[in-house]
């Protein structure tokens, strides 16, 4: 049988400028969303979960691990591109040094993680549990930014945020461990059990 790997982000978070961004929480909606998805018997052959140690990652990764009796490995090099630099940015000023992060990949945009380091970061991670997890379908926790940076690796496409997932996170690609090509673009997480 076909062993598949996944990479799923985390969905809605509440943002709070007092608060680091790592260790912001899921919002009502997104922690519903986890819960239905925990609930609807999807992902039964994934034998391992690897998240993030951000807060609203291992708030996707956990009751998604207690519906599937199996354990969380945390990974601290799985974070979200490094943005300490600027701390809290305001949504429409955000989104304009995201679009610069993915258009000048080999420079630090306001500080910023590059947006080739931070492909480097995630790219070992994932390789490296692929080396420890074995068998069974494996469940990658995670973020938007540094998961399309995965997806473009994964997918032999340049880095560009055309190829980043929809608003509002909770999204997944996968792809067949034998040749780790992404079968099609991100697709939200609903998709896994509403078909």
């Amino acid at each position: 049988m076909p062993r598949v790997l996944r990479y799923l982000t985390h969905p809605q978070v509440q943002m709070d400028p007092d608060t680091d961004v790592q260790r912001w929480s899921l919002n009502s909606l997104g922690a519903n969303r986890v819960a239905t998805l925990a609930a609807s018997g999807a992902l039964t052959d994934t034998t391992a979960i690897i998240s993030s140690n951000e807060t609203k990652a291992l708030e996707t990764a956990r009751p998604l691990a207690t519906a599937l009796g199996c354990p969380v490995d945390i990974q601290d090099t799985m974070h979200e591109n490094d943005r300490s630099a600027t701390g809290f940015l305001p949504p429409a000023e955000f989104e304009t040094v995201a679009d610069a992060f993915f258009a000048q990949p080999c420079t630090s945009i306001r500080g910023w993680e590059t947006a080739q380091d931070a492909q480097t970061r995630i790219v070992t991670a994932f390789n490296a549990c692929l080396a420890i997890h074995k068998s069974g379908d494996v469940l990658f926790v995670g973020h938007g930014a540094v998961g399309t940076l995965l997806y473009c690796h994964l997918a032999g496409l340049p880095i560009s945020r055309t190829h980043d997932q929809a608003p509002g996170g909770g999204c997944y690609f996968e792809c067949d461990a034998n040749d780790l090509a992404p079968q099609d673009g991100w697709q939200p997480m609903e998709r896994l059990f509403r078909g």
